[in-house]
């Protein structure tokens, strides 16, 4: 289609690790093998939660829930990512390219409202333990898992929204393996672009912030309660409670910073697709592993379920 001066785009190649020709075999396999781990990970935990009736909690419901929403996030980005590594054409759709911005949004701010949440539990649970079972009714629990997801979809839909509501001119080449939104902006055309660049900046920016300052406030009453515990040990089993969610909070803010909030200065498009691994691929793959071996209680209940039936003998 022509339009004034310009052809408008209607598919895209994903440039990704084709700058990386005689690497693609090992990411491949690098990439693979976190993707099998991360869906590994994710799904043991929820078979524990939902075997074992001790980890039937509000606590354990969202973390079922951060689970699916992780497994879902990665289910739209890394698949793509594994056939372009083996493939030579990596065009996509603006339909397919819209989807997959849609989706990665969605989970993605999904996962973000979650760990709020839990961040929410953990506050309630330390600082109002008499009101808790109020608080955190199943009802409750249900409503606060919902609208972290309406939360994700609201999210997901005005960002791609705005992004695909823009006229894409040539060239075509997103300089990312996913249809991310910085690289997609280049290749708009209008004088609305900047606009448009600075709100979804601005929205992306101002929900995970403001999301990170709900989880600091938390753990700012978290700690204050725990520093009137009078006993040494009381303070580390209160604290041991939160040690998991605050270092899964700190991985996925600290990677999440890296993509948004960075300063705008020269840089290689090679290292922007590089850095793009490390919340795309890299933070799902340690959640699992830090719920698991920093939750003592979901820790021994994995023991308990799986190598019970592994080595009846030894349990």
């Amino acid at each position: 289609m022509q339009r004034g001066n310009f052809s408008v785009v209607t598919e895209f190649i994903l440039v990704g690790f084709s700058t990386f020709p005689h690497l693609q075999l090992m990411f491949f396999l690098l990439f693979l093998l976190m993707y099998l781990f991360t869906l590994l990970g994710n799904l043991l935990i929820m078979a524990t939660v939902r075997s074992e009736r001790g980890l039937h909690t509000p606590m354990y419901l969202f973390l079922c829930a951060l689970s699916i929403s992780e497994i879902l996030y990665t289910l739209v980005i890394t698949p793509r990512l594994l056939v372009d590594l083996l493939s030579s054409r990596h065009t996509i759709t603006s339909v397919a390219c819209a989807s997959q911005m849609f989706f990665s949004f969605t989970f993605g701010f999904t996962h973000s409202f979650l760990l709020t949440v839990m961040g929410y539990d953990r506050y309630v649970a330390i600082c109002h333990p008499l009101r808790y079972n109020v608080l955190m009714s199943p009802r409750g629990c249900t409503c606060l898992v919902a609208w972290s997801w309406v939360g994700g979809l609201v999210m997901g839909l005005v960002v791609t929204t705005a992004v695909f509501h823009l006229t894409f001119c040539g060239p075509n080449e997103i300089h990312h393996f996913a249809c991310h939104v910085p690289p997609l902006l280049k290749l708009a055309c209008g004088t609305d672009v900047p606009i448009v660049a600075l709100g979804v900046g601005l929205v992306c920016i101002t929900a995970l912030l403001g999301c990170f300052l709900l989880i600091l406030l938390s753990y700012a009453f978290i700690v204050a309660a725990i520093l009137r515990i009078p006993s040494a040990e009381g303070r580390h089993k209160a604290f041991s409670t939160c040690a998991s969610h605050l270092t899964v909070v700190v991985v996925h803010y600290g990677f999440a910073s890296v993509i948004y909030l960075k300063p705008k200065a020269p840089q290689s498009l090679e290292g922007d697709t590089l850095m793009g691994i490390t919340y795309t691929i890299l933070t799902p793959f340690l959640s699992p592993i830090i719920f698991s071996l920093r939750n003592k209680e979901l820790k021994t209940a994995m023991k308990k379920t799986f190598l019970s039936k592994l080595y009846p003998e030894k349990i």
